[in-house]
């Protein structure tokens, strides 16, 4: 499977001429749509037929972070009040109507994405929340308890699956460990990996998911040097051995300020660090040629990776 290790993003409601031609010719992995390209469902159909049609592949990946309330991209279509946060409080109350319900809103929401046309969703959301924990975060997380995030970030995966949709754990090896957001600073996080490894990085381990995004956090404990999307010793130590993910691992946006190189050396460095896709959520054209210019094609593994997921969309 020839494709560029590069998710892009584009800027308006349409596809534009240069944006219609970077499909064409390039090969991107895959394009994630956010609410400025969403504004009713006709037009968001029709979006995504277009950019199939220019990717020439009808299973081309198209990505959205549909979350619910403070993370929400189809605002403009379903605006349901609903986050994971509220999920797992009602988990703690009632168990077993939490998992009915939030299964039912699941198969609700990946309905909706089958009709648009859209194929990932980057959820669920892993974090484990504290005290400390920065609102960037915040109600996006499940829960302060780890096994209630684990176990409905199972049945995310599990439900999203059966209905087509491929889900992106995240923000892998743990956000919510840190008071800062990573799209204005670089959250370094002191904790030791004991204490990381018993709580934050618990709900990713023995995951199913076919995807999973990074944390832009330098955890100075383990790497005092490199942000996590950096970190070799993270990436192979940690996200790899300890938590034992296998499947493709992406970066978060690497516009994000937590980054502090220009993009072209974000990508590169995130790629030798061991990612195997870079993101890139700002729209811009030019970097997005620029981007898919100096990135390199997906390697064997993560080819085997894309066909596996291949085989769960529509």
């Amino acid at each position: 499977m020839r494709k560029k290790a590069l998710i892009i993003s584009i800027k308006g409601l349409r596809l534009s001429s240069k944006e219609k031609f970077l499909l064409s010719k390039e090969k991107p992995w895959g394009l994630i749509l956010f609410k400025r390209n969403i504004k009713s469902l006709k037009q968001s159909q029709k979006l995504v037929k277009e950019i199939q049609k220019h990717a020439g592949d009808k299973k081309f990946p198209i990505l959205i972070d549909e979350e619910g309330v403070k993370v929400s991209r189809l605002k403009n279509i379903f605006n349901h009040g609903f986050n994971a946060n509220m999920f797992g409080n009602l988990y703690k109350k009632d168990k077993k109507i939490a998992v009915m319900l939030y299964k039912t809103y699941l198969r609700s929401l990946c309905k909706l994405l089958n009709k648009i046309g859209i194929s990932i969703n980057t959820i669920p959301v892993l974090d484990v929340s504290r005290k400390k924990t920065h609102s960037i975060i915040g109600e996006r997380s499940f829960s302060e308890k780890t096994k209630i995030i684990k176990h409905l970030g199972k049945i995310t995966i599990k439900e999203c699956r059966s209905n087509n949709i491929v889900s992106v754990i995240k923000h892998i090896p743990g956000h919510g460990c840190s008071s800062k957001d990573s799209h204005l600073i670089l959250p370094r996080v002191s904790l030791d990996e004991r204490t990381l490894n018993k709580i934050d990085f618990y709900p990713f381990k023995s995951t199913t998911a076919k995807l999973a995004m990074t944390a832009h956090i330098l955890y100075s404990k383990i790497d005092s040097k490199n942000v996590s999307t950096f970190s070799k010793k993270i990436i192979k130590k940690i996200i790899r051995k300890k938590i034992g993910f296998n499947g493709i691992l992406m970066t978060d946006d690497i516009s994000m300020k937590a980054l502090k190189y220009d993009l072209i050396s974000n990508a590169k460095k995130a790629l030798e660090a061991g990612c195997n896709l870079v993101l890139y959520c700002a729209g811009n054209i030019e970097d997005n040629f620029k981007l898919i210019k100096s990135i390199p094609y997906i390697d064997k593994f993560t080819s085997k990776k894309t066909s596996e997921i291949y085989k769960i969309l529509r």
